[in-house]
């Protein structure tokens, strides 16, 4: 049987559904989707982190507790009310023109599929239209799109971050987007249900730049190519580099939130950007320790052959030259133990008491 499409734009009802979840998302989307009925009038597209080379059950977990059918669409499926569509993994799920789009883009924020660019997507297929849900997790996916379905006319529903497994992702959406409503998770359901049944308003004109940035990223989500698309050109260029591919960076602006893209297409916010880099200087600095310890270990090695062979002065200064590289590699290891993972919720810690 061919699916419905979705409630034409005419009727303009809130009847477009999107959710982002992260770390304890799971547990949160089936207590959620539980409480949902059968009748639910609109689709629900669900984006979930999981690592890329793992098979998702969370269809079939969804479908299992659920009155509405779960799954992973197809690419160019038609939107059909009352069902719950899953980004596939390392898959992007956008929205167009009544139908979804599966699609490997640039990962946003170090993942694929992106919260970002399906709220992104929704907003600007059907603005007002829209109802974005940001639920548990860590760091901050999700902002960036809210405010995007906010911009456009959509509802922003934010889950109470002291209700949430994981609050980064809901504190850090109510750091920068005013929220139009914030509950715990039991509430979640039934204000969805009255919120499908409100008539959306009039569509939310945005200024020709703004709305050009909007379009230029959503094609790369759906097929890269930023350089091509001109991202750098609507933002500022930065000194910094891309922690993915090494492209250049361009700062964007999104009313008080920070972003950066790169020339290929991956986009990262504050957050993510810092975690990511202060990760790298990590792994650099074990590098490095390494390639001391080696060098020691390698003139040790000479330094036992001079000796066998009776050469002692020579064995001797290879033997100091090992000890002073072991020294040097052990001022980087106390380097690693000082080194700290930093992300943007640094703003949300408090500085250590006196």
């Amino acid at each position: 049987m061919a699916a419905t499409a979705a409630k034409p734009s005419s009727k303009r009802y809130r009847d477009i559904v999107v959710i982002g979840a992260s770390s304890g998302g799971v547990t949160a989307l089936m207590e959620l989707v539980k409480t949902l009925p059968a009748d639910f009038p609109a689709p629900i597209f669900v984006v979930q982190h999981i690592p890329a080379d793992s098979p998702s059950l969370l269809p079939r977990l969804l479908s299992a507790v659920s009155a509405l059918p779960a799954r992973h669409p197809e690419n160019g499926e038609v939107v059909a009310p009352g069902t719950i569509y899953v980004a596939p993994p390392d898959h992007h799920l956008l929205l167009e023109d009544d139908r979804v789009l599966v699609t490997r883009g640039p990962k946003e924020n170090r993942f694929r599929p992106s919260v970002d660019a399906l709220f992104r997507s929704a907003a600007y297929t059907y603005g007002p239209r829209v109802i974005g849900v940001v639920l548990t997790g860590y760091l901050d996916d999700g902002t960036s799109g809210l405010w995007s379905v906010q911009r456009m006319g959509g509802v922003a529903v934010v889950q109470e971050p002291g209700d949430a497994e994981q609050p980064s992702m809901p504190t850090n959406a109510l750091e920068f987007v005013a929220a139009d409503h914030v509950v715990p998770l039991a509430q979640l359901g039934t204000l969805l249900v009255r919120l499908t049944q409100e008539r959306a308003p009039a569509k939310t004109r945005l200024p020709a730049a703004e709305l050009d940035l909007l379009t230029i990223e959503l094609t790369i989500a759906k097929q890269g190519g930023g350089f091509e698309l001109g991202i750098i050109d609507k933002g500022k260029l930065t000194p910094f580099t891309c922690p993915d591919c090494h492209g250049a960076l361009t700062q964007l602006i999104e009313g008080k939130l920070i972003r950066y893209r790169c020339h290929t297409g991956h986009a990262y916010t504050v957050s993510a950007l810092l975690s990511e880099v202060t990760q790298s200087v990590e792994s650099m600095l074990y590098q490095s320790m390494r390639g001391l310890e080696e060098t020691s270990l390698l003139l040790q090695n000479l330094g036992h052959h001079f000796e066998a062979t009776k050469q002692a002065e020579v064995a001797n200064a290879f033997f100091r030259k090992a000890k002073d590289t072991g020294q040097q590699a052990r001022v980087v290891h106390e380097s690693i133990l000082q080194h700290e993972a930093l992300s943007g919720d640094l703003q949300f810690q408090r500085p250590p008491e006196a």
